[in-house]
């Protein structure tokens, strides 16, 4: 994979700050646009560079928000300003919605990112061309729609497509709980990807318990699952990638 451009830092909302990821120097523009939320970590999108340098290098504009999951309202309003921004100002990165606008996130927030994405009262104008949930759960309510996904596209078809990654090997968040909705979903998933590796490689990194937060990884199972996880959002785009 070439070396992409290193992120650029905006402000997505007051005091709320966003990293622009881009393809690799001389791929032209415009790119499909991926708008990746990190964990329950408040914070902590540093944790998401790895598999946003990656995934940009397939050809899509990463951008990966800071929200705090610690905020009153569970981080609401950050998930859903991030949205806001990318609807606004994707272009102004380099970014085309008209290639797609792929909405991801991993470990809690793969929940909100499916729950918003097929959610009846997002408008048409908002709603992502696709979604990915990466290494999460489904049955708790999302705090964007207040449902459970889980339950919701048992009743109904998902609007988008859903792609769904997983780590058979992740003792964190069990695998069964991505199965789960695989098995319920009355729309069958585009892709379920099922990967060798932790809840932290799927992502391309691993836990630092030293620093108490995930780094890039270097253990060969998670460098091969989180370049699967990168290859698997640039097909979410459209984007003509192997799997």
């Amino acid at each position: 994979m070439s070396v992409t451009i290193p992120a650029e830092t905006v402000e997505y909302a007051p005091g709320r700050l966003l990293d622009v990821h881009r393809p690799p120097a001389g791929s032209a523009g415009p790119w499909p646009v991926l708008l990746l939320w990190h964990g329950k970590a408040p914070d902590s999108r540093y944790e998401l560079a790895p598999l946003a340098r990656e995934a940009a290098g397939h050809g899509l504009l990463v951008l990966t928000p800071d929200w705090c999951s610690d905020a009153e309202d569970s981080g609401r309003a950050d998930l859903l300003a991030s949205l806001e921004h990318t609807h606004r100002h994707a272009a102004d990165h380099g970014g085309d919605l008209a290639l797609g606008l792929v909405l991801a996130g991993w470990s809690m927030s793969g929940r909100e990112a499916i729950a918003l994405a097929t959610h009846r009262e997002l408008p048409e104008d908002r709603r992502p061309t696709a979604a990915v949930g990466i290494a999460s759960s489904y049955a708790r309510p999302a705090v964007t729609t207040g449902e459970a996904p889980l339950a919701a596209l048992a009743d109904r078809p998902s609007p988008v497509p859903l792609f769904l990654v997983h780590g058979t090997g992740d003792d964190l968040v069990p695998a069964d709980t991505t199965r789960a909705l695989d098995t319920a979903l009355l729309t069958p998933a585009a892709e379920f990807l099922q990967l060798d590796t932790d809840h932290a490689g799927v992502i391309l990194t691993e836990y630092d318990p030293t620093l108490g937060h995930c780094v890039a990884a270097r253990a060969p199972h998670a460098v091969e699952a989180g370049r699967a996880t990168a290859a698997l959002l640039a097909r979410a785009a459209g984007l003509p990638v192997r799997a």
